[in-house]
């Protein structure tokens, strides 16, 4: 009978914040795949967990999973312990949980901090709707068409940057999203934990003055609905009213419901509409 991955969430700082159930899980299973062997075996030797560990990371994720789903089908259960936090979450685990699913291993997660939700929570920012970004690409096009996306996101925006690239990604979200606000917070949960809601361009005031320090999640807030609204308007003007029918009547939309969405659209009525059609059409 096959093994089952465990996904196991682990402090993101504080070890108090280690559940019960996690911490009975990495006594139980026969094997733990860590993303940093060194970083992790402080954390069994704290709670004096014994179980083997094996690395799995980002340089080898598909062929350490290959192996690590060979020892669950031999029987073995394995649990999946990151740095900090969830795993899968920006981490080389989302791999391995599709390709369990591939070969029909179960997966279970056992659920406890994670930095982003943990941010998102303290940032006193709209949480109703939010979306996850992780960290920035390196690739400079792919990161500028992703900023290019977030200028028009309306949800809570929410990042993870390294101390030593924190002003440049400021600067480039400033310079994309214009003035918003945006919540600072580092060393989630640890002694010196630093909660800052600020504004892009205060942000980098301060740290012309002061260096960054520790691990950051940004909590941006998205697009304003009156903002998002205006710039719709400002996009339907740049086009005439035939050309606006056609992107509507394309779709499938009848004649009649077309003028209706494009007035709506245009802020005007739909007699207007009708009124600009039949002038077109006398022409």
């Amino acid at each position: 009978m096959a093994g089952k991955l465990y996904l196991c969430a682990t402090p993101i700082g504080n070890l108090q914040d280690m559940t019960p159930r996690v911490r009975e899980t990495l006594e139980a299973v026969d094997l733990i795949a860590a993303e940093d062997t060194r970083n992790s075996i402080k954390l069994l030797n704290h709670f004096e967990i014994k179980t083997p560990m094996t690395s799995y990371h980002e340089y080898n994720t598909v062929e350490k999973a290959k192996y690590l789903i060979e020892q669950m089908q031999d029987g073995k259960n394995i649990a999946l312990i990151t740095d900090a936090g969830t795993p899968a979450i920006s981490d080389p685990g989302e791999v391995l949980v599709a390709m369990c699913y591939e070969v029909g291993i179960t997966v279970t997660s056992l659920p406890g901090p994670a930095a982003c939700i943990t941010a998102l929570t303290l940032s006193g920012l709209s949480t109703r709707r939010f979306c996850f970004e992780g960290f920035l690409p390196a690739d400079k096009k792919e990161k500028k068409d992703i900023i290019e996306d977030l200028k028009r996101e309306s949800r809570t925006i929410i990042l993870y940057e390294a101390p030593h690239h924190l002003i440049r990604t400021l600067e480039e979200l400033y310079e994309a999203l214009g003035n918003r606000r945006v919540t600072l917070c580092r060393e989630l949960t640890k002694r010196f934990e630093t909660i800052l809601p600020t504004t892009f361009e205060d942000a980098l005031t301060m740290y012309q003055e002061e260096e960054p320090r520790g691990e950051y999640v940004l909590v941006v807030e998205g697009k304003s609905h009156e903002d998002f609204k205006k710039e719709q308007e400002a996009d339907w003007q740049s086009i005439s009213i035939e050309e606006h029918m056609a992107i509507y009547e394309e779709k499938g939309t009848d004649h009649k419901e077309a003028m209706k969405l494009v007035a709506k659209d245009r802020g005007i009525s739909k007699r207007d509409v009708y009124q600009y059609l039949l002038k077109s059409v006398d022409k």
